[in-house]
């Protein structure tokens, strides 16, 4: 838990066709409070690991927060026989948050599908 009554967002990436963590995917994090337009908030690169470790927090009264994965670039440069087109060039993750959680919110990517969960 955050101690500053605000949320805090981390994520992860791991390829499941390949069986390893996908580097050098852009994350980029946006935030809501109730029904208001959406702010960017923070970018992000995944590491060696799969990791974005330096997503801000969303101020002080978020209710919603959006990840939105850049995939096209890493699921193109890594497919076997080349695709056309990557089939999810993006991937939008939108949840609710309340103040004072970390949400940890790992993408289980392959080239033609892709599952999300709350982790720990």
């Amino acid at each position: 838990m955050s101690g500053d009554g605000t949320a805090s967002v981390s994520t992860h990436i791991l390829d499941t066709s390949a069986g390893r963590p996908a580097t050098g995917v852009t994350v980029t994090l946006a935030a809501r409070a109730g029904d208001t337009t959406w702010a960017a908030v923070g970018t992000s690169r995944t590491d060696a690991d799969g990791r974005c470790k330096d997503l801000p927090a969303p101020a002080e009264g978020t209710t919603h927060v959006r990840l939105t994965f850049d995939t096209e670039a890493y699921l193109t440069a890594r497919a076997a026989d080349p695709l056309p087109v990557a089939f999810f060039p993006e991937v939008t993750v939108t949840f609710a948050v309340a103040p004072g959680e970390h949400y940890h919110v790992p993408l289980l990517l392959n080239p033609y599908g892709y599952a999300v969960y709350r982790g720990s």
